[in-house]
């Protein structure tokens, strides 16, 4: 293997252990303020440094890259790929950085709610314990009821007095 293919294949491989830690834990490579992105992201140097060296490691190999004017072209044959794969991972980062997501579920969201009883309910003060679909998954809560509801009654949430308890009536 020719010298230039292995520092070719050192940036490229380089630049994708940088690309893995910025991707994974990008806010630990920060310094100073955490918002001061700028412009290029550390992302979209990886990816460009990436596919430099990679691509300059493939033309570096097909070329035989034995003199200077060889690896000056393997250089431009790299920087040519990496353009597109720099915009691409800034785009893509962008993408990722940038997207919606549904807003946090409260407690309010759960008042309509159909559940069934777990725990039986008793009658007026105390308390038992529904399970309820709550953000698409199942939630298990403590319930309260006018009426005791035996394990089994499907019920209804109308009201929430705290996050980890609803007042819930039998459902006709």
């Amino acid at each position: 293997m020719l010298t230039a293919t292995v520092v070719f294949l050192v940036i490229g491989g380089v630049a994708a252990a940088v690309l893995a830690l910025a991707l994974l834990g990008g806010e630990l490579l920060h310094f100073g303020h955490p918002d001061a992105g700028g412009p290029v992201s550390l992302e979209v140097v990886a990816g460009f440094l990436g596919a430099f060296g990679f691509a300059g490691a493939a033309a570096s190999e097909l070329l035989g890259a034995r003199t200077a004017a060889v690896i000056s072209i393997a250089v431009a044959i790299g920087a040519l790929a990496a353009v597109p794969a720099a915009w691409l991972a800034w785009r893509l980062s962008r993408a990722a950085r940038d997207m919606r997501t549904d807003a946090t579920p409260q407690r309010e969201n759960l008042v309509g709610s159909l559940g069934v009883v777990v725990t039986s309910v008793p009658a007026g003060t105390g308390y038992g314990e529904v399970r309820l679909q709550f953000g698409g998954q199942p939630v298990k809560v403590y319930a309260r009821s006018d009426h005791a509801l035996p394990t089994g009654t499907e019920v209804f949430v109308i009201e929430a007095p705290s996050d980890t308890s609803v007042v819930v009536e039998k459902t006709p």
